[in-house]
């Protein structure tokens, strides 16, 4: 035996990585441990930023803890750098972390959390709890307001059981990512905070949503910029503006969407449903693009390609195409069910397929209205005799 504890030991010393393997990790950061206080008073931002320099850095495998005892107050922006020598690193969220009211907020208004150019990370927020304070930021819609949580240029992303609440502005941003899974994420501001979206995501690919609940007062979801290969799956949407694609073709930017699947989601009460938004005369595209097994309770707008958002008087447009709704049932808040409003150059390969929707007001007709909306529609109710072929 001695002898087998001695091998050990010189392996350890020669190769410090199979020690590591062997004996597991001990490349743990506690905030707590870099100066944190966690007692809602004190700004635990620097020792935030301390302990993710100590995990960034690390040999191997790392991991950065906010622990369950505690309630740690932001008072100004913290960004997590890397690139990272760490080979993948792990953020437990297991407290809760407050931001600080409007007027005692210190830092810039864009991003009270950012995380870029990480890769390989690891998210797990079971536990835990982002309190975004917005209710001091929102009776000023006009006033430049930070999300909470942003991911920049961060490819593998891993983030599941996290817990967003009362943001100023939005939720979650995703930024030129590649390759990222948001799974039982929930999200809860009032229906009537300003501009607050859940998730957005724009200049990235391969992303997943799934099995999540986003109450907001914007989109549940927004995709836009250059994005492909987006998958919501199994979000409860409500309140909020629905999932959108858009809005594209701002500043004429030429925004590319393409590639989305939303599937197994439900609208409740929410102010749009599946919605295409781009601003009259924006260039860009929006194409190959699914909605499916959607389930709608008291829902506004449930179905809705809106290509007059914002007249920009500047020509062109952006290019809707290759658009499916399937498999939508349930209820309209008004007699809206179906609007199809496309630009002069037309929408093309729109597919209405199995759906079912009535008002939800008794006795009430829901409508469908199509311009310049080119497709099919089967077994689809109510009927839309104005979509063309």
């Amino acid at each position: 035996m001695q002898t087998l504890i001695t091998w050990v030991l010189i392996l350890c010393f020669v190769s410090p990585c199979f020690c590591e393997r062997l004996m597991g990790s001990t490349n743990t950061y506690n905030v707590i441990d870099y100066g944190a206080q966690g007692d809602a008073k004190t700004d635990d931002s620097q020792a935030f930023l301390s302990a993710w320099q100590k995990t960034c850095s690390a040999q191997g495998a790392s991991t950065l803890v906010i622990p369950s005892k505690g309630v740690f107050l932001l008072k100004k922006n913290i960004i997590l750098k890397g690139p990272c020598q760490a080979t993948n690193i792990k953020i437990q969220l297991q407290g809760r972390i407050t931001v600080a009211t409007q007027n005692a907020w210190l830092g810039d208004k864009s991003k009270i959390i950012l995380i870029t150019n990480v890769n390989g990370l690891t998210i797990d927020g079971s536990g835990g709890l982002i309190d975004g304070f917005g209710s001091s930021w929102w009776l000023c819609k006009k006033c430049p307001r930070p999300s909470v949580l942003s991911f920049n240029a961060c490819n593998g992303l891993s983030v599941s059981y996290l817990s967003i609440i009362n943001s100023p502005k939005a939720h979650i941003t995703i930024n030129g990512c590649v390759g990222a899974t948001f799974s039982h994420i929930t999200i809860q501001s009032p229906g009537t905070s300003p501009n607050t979206d859940g998730i957005d995501i724009s200049s990235s690919k391969n992303i997943l949503i799934k099995d999540s609940n986003i109450a907001a007062g914007d989109d549940c979801i927004a995709i836009i910029g250059d994005s492909s290969y987006i998958n919501a799956t199994g979000i409860a949407c409500g309140p909020g503006h629905g999932i959108s694609i858009g809005s594209l073709g701002r500043d004429n930017g030429h925004d590319k969407v393409e590639q989305v699947h939303v599937y197994n989601c439900s609208f409740t009460k929410t102010t749009n449903g599946a919605r295409i938004k781009t601003f009259q005369g924006g260039p860009g595209y929006a194409r190959n693009i699914i909605y499916e097994k959607i389930t709608l309770t008291q829902a506004y707008n449930p179905i809705i390609i809106d290509q007059n958002y914002v007249d920009l008087k500047n020509g062109g447009g952006v290019q809707v195409s290759g658009v499916t709704f399937r498999g939508f049932k349930g209820t309209s808040a008004d007699d809206k069910a179906i609007t199809l409003a496309c630009s002069s150059q037309g929408c093309f390969n729109i597919v209405l397929d199995q759906v079912s929707i009535t008002s939800s007001v008794p006795g009430k007709p829901a409508s469908c209205s199509c311009i310049n909306a080119h497709g099919t529609a089967t077994s689809t109710v109510p009927n839309c005799t104005s979509l063309m072929k």
